[in-house]
C-alpha cells in the first residue's frame, strides 16, 4: 500500500491537527487515542511514513518499542494499572483504520476491550489523562 500524507496522523506530525501529547522525541509522538477502548489509551507513532509494520525501518521500530516501554511504565504509575494490552494492526483485513504505523498501548484486561473506534471520549478527560501519564514519564 502506498502510503497517503493525508491520513491523519501525518496531519497530527504536520501540526495540522492537535492532539493531547504524552510524549515526543526526534522519532515518535504518543499521544491520547480521541475513540479509546479504554481509559488511558495511547496511541505511539513514527515520525516517518510507514503505513504498516512491514514498511517500518527498524531504527523507527526501535524508537517506537522504546517510548511504549516509557508510556506503560507512565501509565502504570499515573493510573494505578499493571494490565496494559499492546496491539498493532496490520492492514484494513486486520482492522486497521489509519494508514501510518501506530501502536495502541490500552490500559485494560483483553477481555473488557471496547469495541474498536466506538465512540469519541471527551477532550477535556483526555486532556487531563496525558498530562498525568505525560509528567510521569517526564520525571
Amino acid at each position: 500500500m502506498i502510503y497517503d500524507n493525508t491520513n491523519i496522523f501525518a496531519k497530527i506530525l504536520r501540526g495540522e491537527i492537535p492532539c493531547h501529547k504524552v510524549y515526543e522525541d526526534d522519532k515518535t509522538l504518543a499521544f491520547m487515542d480521541v475513540m479509546p477502548q479504554a481509559m488511558g489509551h495511547v496511541l505511539v507513532i513514527p515520525k516517518c511514513e510507514a503505513v504498516e509494520l512491514t514498511d517500518l525501518p527498524c531504527e523507527y521500530a526501535c524508537a517506537v518499542f522504546k517510548t511504549a516501554q516509557k508510556v506503560v511504565t507512565a501509565q502504570r504509575q499515573a493510573l494505578g494499572v499493571n494490565g496494559v494490552v499492546q496491539m498493532q494492526l496490520n492492514h484494513k483485513d486486520a482492522g486497521q483504520s489509519v494508514f501510518h504505523y501506530h501502536m495502541h498501548l490500552i490500559p485494560t484486561h483483553v477481555h473488557e476491550l471496547g469495541k474498536h473506534e466506538g465512540g469519541l471520549a471527551n477532550p477535556s478527560e483526555l486532556a487531563q489523562l496525558a498530562s498525568k501519564i505525560g509528567a510521569v514519564i517526564e520525571k
